[in-house]
């Protein structure tokens, strides 16, 4: 079964690996496991919390209100969502949408990050504190609040990928518009970055 036909053979054993997944609980109350989505050579890597009810039930990543929030915005600052790679620190929705557990985190965590590793992306955009946690984490960046460092762009060592920009989770755009031109802001900042060499 291929997931999407421009994934190379190693993003498509990724997906096949999340797909039968059972290192944490969520698994026995999942529809779908949504791997993410997008060309393999993508030059942005979008990478949310977790599914959501909509993402669930399709198996694909942010289809649902906030995620067509995001497209919208995307496509505003001339970012193609068909031209980037999508997915989430989770691969499987946690009840009732609650905020991941450091468990589930640690058992999906070397997903995300072999996808990462695989797609080679210029810019890295992390969406919400969870996201950004792991990467903060995981790369040495500053322990922060993305309140704090939405918009700064991390140069990743150690890494196929270049650069990391944290910014908000759409679901918090729906709650909070006023951070919508903040967003637009950030994304028009990681744009510019697509154009820079390491």
């Amino acid at each position: 079964m291929r997931f999407d036909d421009r994934l190379d053979p190693l993003l498509e054993e990724i997906a096949e690996k999340i797909i039968n997944c059972t290192r944490c609980p969520l698994a026995e109350g999942r529809i779908n496991a949504v791997p993410g989505e997008g060309p393999q050579h993508a030059s942005m890597m979008f990478i949310g919390e977790a599914p959501g009810a909509k993402e669930d039930e399709t198996g694909r990543p942010f289809v649902g209100q906030s995620g067509q929030l995001m497209t919208d915005i995307m496509k505003d600052v001339g970012i193609a969502r068909e031209e980037v790679f999508i997915t989430s620190i989770l691969k499987c929705r946690p009840p009732e949408n609650r905020n991941p557990d450091p468990d589930e985190v640690r058992a999906c965590a070397p997903f995300v990050l072999a996808q990462l590793d695989s797609i080679s992306p210029i810019v890295t955009v992390t969406l919400g504190n969870a996201a950004y946690d792991l990467f903060s984490s995981t790369f040495y960046l500053p322990k922060r609040k993305v309140g704090e460092v939405h918009g700064k762009v991390f140069r990743l060592h150690s890494t196929g990928a270049r650069y990391l920009m944290p910014t908000y989770h759409p679901a918090g755009l729906l709650y909070n518009r006023k951070l919508i031109p903040e967003f637009r802001k950030d994304l028009e900042t990681a744009l510019k970055y697509l154009g820079m060499r390491p």
